[in-house]
Order: C-alpha cells, then structure tokens, then sequence
C-alpha cells in the first residue's frame, strides 16, 4: 500500500473536528477536514464555553476573538424559573458561577472565564483559524466507508454537489462526526447507555421581548407548562442569544405520536407558547428536532482512527458540557498524533487517549443523566403530574398563591425545589477536575490526594501528576502574567524556582539534544524569570523551590520533582511519557 501523504483526515468541523484541525495546523501538521455540508453550523445550538475550554482558545491565541462574540458571565449568570416570560415567575438562581461564593472560586481556579458563546459563533472562529493555518477544508463532501492497514487509512468519499467519489489516503483518521457518528458504526465500537429518551424542539427566533426581560437578564428562563415539553416533563427554555432580540426556545414532543411537521407557524407557536403572548411579532429563523440521548463509547478508538466529540459522548444540552468536553478531547489527542508523526514519540502514546478520555465521557453522561431528577420537585412542590394538563396547571398556580398557613410548607417547598435545580448549572468540579491516570503521566508511587468536597461541584487544585495545572498570577516587569501563559503551545514546558533554573535548563537541554525534543524552562520567584508575586506558585506547587513541575502540551502535570536532584531523570521520565 503506498505511504499516505496527508498525516491526518478529520470528518465533522463541528467543535471537535475544528478544534483537533487548528490545533495540529498549529503545529505543523498537514490535515485534511471533511464537511458533508457547505457551511459550519447554522443554528446556535451548543452554547455554554467553559473556563477549560477558553483555556484552550487562550492557547491557540483565539480567547479575544471569542470574547468579542460572546456574551459575558455577568450577563449570563442568572436562571430564572418563570410559567412563561410574560406570567408567573417562580423564582430566580445565580447560575455559571455568578454567586459570590462560587465567584470567588471561579476566578482562583483560572485566568480565563466561562461565557456564552454560540455554535454558529464559535465554529467559524474555529474554522477560519484552521484555514489560515494551513488545514485543507473539503466542503460539502461525505466520508462513505473507509479502511485501515497497518501504514494509514483510506477512505472513500463522495462529493455531494457534484455526485464524484474518489479516495483519500491519510495515516490517521478523526471521526468528529457527530451523534450518528457512522465511523463509530463501521468500527462498531462498543457504546454503554440508552438512545432516544424524547423528543426535542428547538425554535430560533428573532424578538423584541426587551420589555420582559431586560430588567432581569438571564442566559435561560425555564418554563414549568402544561403538556409534554423537553426531556418528555412539561418543561421549556427560553435562551437568550442575543440580548435581546435573538432567542432560542426549546419544548418537546411524544415520539409515540409521531415527529411534528417543522414548520415556521409550528415554530411560531412553541415560540409564543413561552413566551405567553401571542402578540409578540416573532421572526423564525429554523425548526429542529433533536433526541435525548445518554450514552457513550467505551473505547475511543481502534488502530489508526479515532472518535472525538458527539461521536464518542451523546447527551442531553443540561450542563452545557456537550462541546466543551469535545474540544477537550481534540486537545488532549492532537499533541500526541503532532508527537507521534513527528516522530517524538512512539506510537503507544496514542493508546493514552482511551486511557484518558474514556472515563471522562462515561462520568459526564452519568452526571447528567443523574440530574435530571432535579426537576421533578418543582413539579411535586406544585402538586402537578409531570405532564400536567391546562386546568389542573391553572389550579396549581392559583392555589399556592393562597396567603394561608397551610399553603406555606408548600410555598417553602417550591423556593427549595428551584435551589434544588442549581446543579444544572453548576459543574465547575466537572469542568477543572479531570484526573489522567495513564502511561502519560508519571507519579513518585504514592497515592492521589483526595477531595475534602464534592468534586462534581467543587474546584480540587492540585499538582499530582494528572491534574491540570493550578492557577496563579505572576508578574514580569511589574506586569501581570497567568501561569497558563507560560505553558502548552505545542510543548512540554518545566516550572521551578530561580535555584533551580540552572539544573533544569541543563536537563532539558540534554533532553533536547538526547530526544529532539523542546522542554522550555520558566523560573518563578524573586530573582526568577517571572516573579510570584502573590506568593500563590509558591504555596501550591506542592515542590521545593529547586524542584520542577513538568507540564505537558495540553496542561496537564506530567511529573512533579521535589528538587533539583531529580533534573538527571528528566529525560528518562520523558523516555517513559513519550513510549519512546
């Protein structure tokens, strides 16, 4: 079989496929990306952008350009539970981190922020950065089928404008495409889980509804109504995109009666629905169904293909965890494929991906199959089935606002019910903590220290070996610098203190001249090349101040020296992380 001439082949430019495609052009790595439509996403359909993933877009010198589209955490960080926006308002939650004592962990655990950033937004930032770097995009093109061999792969395409099929050979594939992911079905990679829970509406519509909302800014309001609405409760969201003219309202359907027509009027309903006027001029801008889906891979990848994304993890939107942890997966395999092609790095590295990725994907579809039993409280508190019918909701809402002493046990259930609901919102644990335990990382043999708190809900800092580094400010010049910044880019990089530069720089050095690969050193103290200013490295470190953390590529800590006694073993440590 002949050598393959493009290193790597992605299908789907959704968040995965466009995020492993800039991060290898940035790089260096010729890549091809296949996109069965003719243009990124036309809808605004993933939203929520994490602070690892705008660690990520830091990385790739992308965060400002997405900041410019997105809509900040202030503005998004209230949730309000409503019977529709122009009725009812059951009660409110400082949501996304917005609460002072989540706040103030939010802003310690990193130097980026969470924000809003729609698909349809984050995408072409994406894309067009994959272009200019040098990523080969082929529109409106479908992989078929395709084949490996022990040199690379092969697949054949179809070019959907013109009818023409013909192959391409590259050494690795991508599959990033998506929930009906057919290369996951062609490998027939074992999937854990359940498909097709419900039914889902999404309604894109343009509104003034600044006179229901501006006073109460909110990224969502969620809707208790009668009927079936999404998740199959009698549940709707109205999510603001843009303040306060472009919206987003999501209900639901039976599947066992049958998939609704989509049309503009149909949209137009579900859209005046929620927002309980039917008075309100709405403009439609797309109809579409989606299912609730929990279910994930339980191996990521076979030979030389690999799944990321929608394709290896299907849930629901609840979280907004869908293309943050998409783009993860492309961060955490793109410096291993740049490695391995480069040669750098033996080929047994890629096996860590499985080892890495897969159990953040099964815990993040159970996380958020679990909290889904955080709502059907609000619905006992108001003593309602959970598809309720018009005139029984009618009842509930007249009834618990009788000012009597027996319907106040009811009234303080339903205040709880809403406060029950703040563990969709919050996911800051699930966000910062995930921990790598793989051929990647080298620990000194002792055990992982333990979270005191609940580690779905809570920040867990640490520099074990396998978590991602810690936050802190540093200065240079009197000017401030976040850690993050002197990491990632493509490399692995060493962080120790001014008495340990000269043993590091010598080590890595050697590295360099031994393995051909680049270790960059950054001393961080008084006398340093970027002072602690706040004391904050020095504390946690978790080293001596001539000890060194080695960071890889994509941020996490691969191994922690206590001092410069260790700096001779960096380039075995290395030999081990990169199998070579």
């Amino acid at each position: 079989m002949e050598t393959p001439t493009n290193p790597v082949r992605f299908t789907g430019s959704g968040p995965a496929g466009a995020s492993a495609a800039v991060l290898l052009s940035s790089q260096g790595i010729p890549n091809i990306m296949l996109n069965r439509y003719g243009s990124v996403a036309n809808s605004p359909r993933a939203h929520i952008t994490n602070q690892r993933t705008m660690e990520v877009l830091r990385d790739l010198g992308l965060e400002d350009e997405a900041r410019s589209w997105a809509m900040d955490q202030e503005m998004m960080g209230t949730t309000v539970w409503v019977s529709s926006l122009a009725g009812k308002e059951f009660g409110r939650l400082q949501t996304w981190y917005t609460h002072p004592e989540w706040k103030g962990e939010h802003d310690l655990a990193s130097a980026t922020s969470i924000c809003d950033l729609p698909q349809d937004r984050l995408e072409p930032i994406l894309v067009s950065a994959a272009g200019l770097r040098g990523t080969t995009q082929m529109l409106n093109t479908e992989l078929r089928t395709f084949a490996q061999d022990a040199d690379g792969v092969t697949a054949q395409v179809t070019d959907r404008v013109t009818g023409n099929e013909y192959e391409i050979r590259a050494k690795y594939l991508i599959g990033a495409d998506g929930g009906r992911s057919r290369i996951v079905e062609q490998l027939g990679l074992p999937m854990e889980g359940e498909m097709g829970e419900g039914g889902n509406i999404n309604v894109v519509f343009k509104a003034d509804l600044s006179h229901l909302v501006a006073h109460r800014p909110a990224d969502m309001f969620w809707m208790i109504q009668p009927g079936t609405g999404h998740g199959g409760v009698g549940v709707g969201v109205v999510r603001m995109i843009q303040p306060y003219k472009r919206f987003m309202a999501t209900w639901g359907y039976d599947p066992a009666e049958g998939t609704p027509e989509l049309t503009d009027e149909y949209g137009a309903q579900i859209a005046h629905q929620l927002i309980g006027d039917d008075t309100v001029p709405v403009e439609i801008e797309s109809v579409s169904i989606w299912s609730v889906n929990h279910m994930n891979v339980t191996d990521n990848m076979s030979g030389r293909v690999f799944v990321a994304g929608d394709a290896a993890h299907r849930h629901t939107p609840m979280h907004g965890l869908g293309s943050n942890t998409s783009i993860q997966d492309s961060f955490n395999l793109a410096w291993k494929l740049a490695y391995v092609l480069k040669g750098l790095a033996g080929p047994e590295l890629l096996e860590t991906y499985r080892t890495e990725r897969v159990p953040v994907a099964r815990k993040l579809v159970d996380r958020v199959r679990r909290t889904f039993g955080v709502v059907p409280p609000m619905f006992m508190a108001l003593r309602l089935p959970p598809t309720a019918d018009q005139a029984a909701y009618d009842a509930a809402l007249a009834a618990i606002e009788v000012p009597s002493k027996e319907n106040a046990a009811q009234r303080k259930e339903l205040a709880d019910a809403v406060l029950g609901t703040l563990p969709i919102f919050h996911t800051h644990g699930m966000e910062m903590n995930q921990f790598y335990d793989s051929a990647a990382v080298v620990t000194d043999g002792k055990a992982a220290p333990q979270p005191e708190k609940d580690p779905e809900f809570w920040y867990f800092p640490s520099t074990f070996p396998g978590h991602h580094l810690i936050h802190a400010w540093l200065t240079k010049d009197q000017r401030k610098v976040p850690l993050i910044d002197l990491v990632g880019k493509g490399r692995f990089t060493i962080l120790t203190g001014p008495s340990g530069a000269e043993d590091w720089r010598t080590a890595a050095a050697k590295v360099e001249a031994e393995l051909g690969v680049e270790v960059a050193v950054h001393s961080i103290g008084l006398g340093g090349d970027y002072e602690d200013t706040y004391g904050t490295f020095g504390r946690h470190a978790g080293i001596a101040e001539d000890g060194a953390l080695l960071v890889r590529p994509d941020h996490i800590v691969a191994w922690r020296a206590d001092d410069s006694g260790e700096a001779a073993r960096l380039a075995d440590v290395l030999r081990k992380l990169l199998a070579r």
